[in-house]
């Protein structure tokens, strides 16, 4: 029973003569009752307003989501994406190009592909876009392919025997077998206790920007070197990956000055690296192992290491370029012989596995494509684009 029609229907039999204090007891419980009432009554009303607040405000979210402004925007995000990963497969795609340039290869076709993708791509047309791309890097493989089986076949030693056994010095272009195929070698070789081999580079000093880079030959004429190869992987002028560090590299240099180059680059210390001192020759599988001595006459980091005590060390790698078919650069060594030299038509895993069959007991990788050159009393592969640094024989 409710507390208030009670103290109503008291109050109606109480006379003010009869009981003052009665009464003044009746009013405040009644003034008690009142104000719980309308505390209960306003308490009510406000949860019943937040409720119906909160069923607005999820009905105009509702209305949001589906309004054309939200859409849109979800359709402009799918096509952010399909511009940025249309972008990059375009780059690799001009840079691929730009290497067949640089190894004066013709690339009339491929230019037109190339712009016939990007007509697409401007239209919004990304499929069509993609598939031209696709089918023109399928074109460019097989050009290289090809490209590289001319250059053998034009060689005037292309005829000469099968061997897996390397020279024991000068200049050789042979078939080496291997478990994994048959593939043709340009090497040189040079004994350490005849020929000192430094590393010269196109800078004096560390640089991050419209860096110095210089062709083979002069590399070659300026140190009265006999035998040549290009060195580490940077950053060509023509990529525009490299726009802001054109010419410039990152890995680990000693040069013949015993200037240390990218010596503060710690998180390039841990790839391999090939140490060059009068009458022998170190491979570390990393740069750190090298401990930055001076008393050495020439230091170049690269990657992969290929070949280490005599085992294939190379396993298989998720990049492109790494498993493409194209010249491999090697530097290697069997016992105190030193040899550079390319590999035809071969990923970077069949080319470790044709350095082992050669017998090497180290080799590692050097940069390849655009900037393959190879220098044995004038160029045998190459020349390429200008480079960054050299591997140099010099006799004693």
């Amino acid at each position: 029973m409710s507390l208030m029609p009670s103290l109503l229907r008291l109050s109606k039999h109480i006379s003010p003569k009869e009981s003052p204090v009665m009464l003044t007891i009746i009013g405040i419980l009644f003034l008690f009752a009142l104000g719980s009432f309308w505390f209960g009554y306003s308490q009510t009303k406000q949860v019943q307003e937040k409720q119906q607040e909160l069923t607005r405000s999820q009905k105009e979210l509702t209305d949001f989501k589906n309004q054309n402004q939200v859409k849109r925007n979800d359709e402009l995000q799918a096509t952010i994406k399909s511009i940025e990963s249309s972008y990059k497969d375009v780059i690799k795609t001009y840079e691929t190009i730009q290497d067949l340039k640089a190894q004066k290869q013709k690339t009339d076709d491929y230019d037109k592909a190339l712009a016939q993708s990007l007509s697409y791509l401007a239209a919004h047309n990304y499929a069509s876009g993609e598939a031209t791309l696709t089918s023109l890097n399928k074109q460019i493989a097989s050009g290289q392919t090809k490209a590289q089986a001319a250059v053998v076949a034009s060689s005037p030693v292309s005829n000469a025997a099968a061997s897996n056994t390397p020279p024991d010095s000068g200049y050789s272009l042979q078939k080496v077998t291997s478990d994994v195929g048959t593939f043709t070698v340009a090497i040189i070789a040079a004994d350490l206790n005849s020929t000192k081999v430094i590393v010269d580079t196109a800078s004096d000093s560390d640089c991050s920007n419209n860096c110095p880079a210089l062709p083979l030959s002069d590399y070659i004429s300026r140190n009265g070197a006999f035998a040549g190869i290009n060195g580490n992987y940077f950053c060509p002028a023509e990529y525009p990956s490299c726009a802001g560090k054109t010419n410039s590299f990152d890995l680990l240099v000693m040069n013949k000055n015993k200037h240390y180059f990218n010596s503060d680059n710690n998180v390039y210390s841990t790839n391999p690296a090939v140490i060059f001192q009068n009458g022998s020759i170190r491979f570390v599988s990393q740069a750190s192992q090298w401990g930055r001595d001076t008393g050495v006459d020439g230091v170049l980091s690269n990657y992969p290491l290929l070949v280490s005590g005599g085992s294939i060390v190379y396993s298989d790698s998720p990049d492109p370029k790494f498993n493409s078919v194209g010249p491999r650069g090697f530097v290697a060594n069997k016992g105190n012989t030193v040899y550079i030299g390319f590999v035809y038509n071969a990923t970077m895993g069949q080319s470790s596995h044709t350095l082992k069959a050669l017998g090497m007991d180290n080799a590692m990788n050097l940069d390849e494509g655009g900037s393959t050159a190879l220098w044995y009393g004038g160029y045998k592969l190459g020349p390429g684009r200008n480079l960054a640094d050299a591997i140099l024989f010099v006799r004693k």
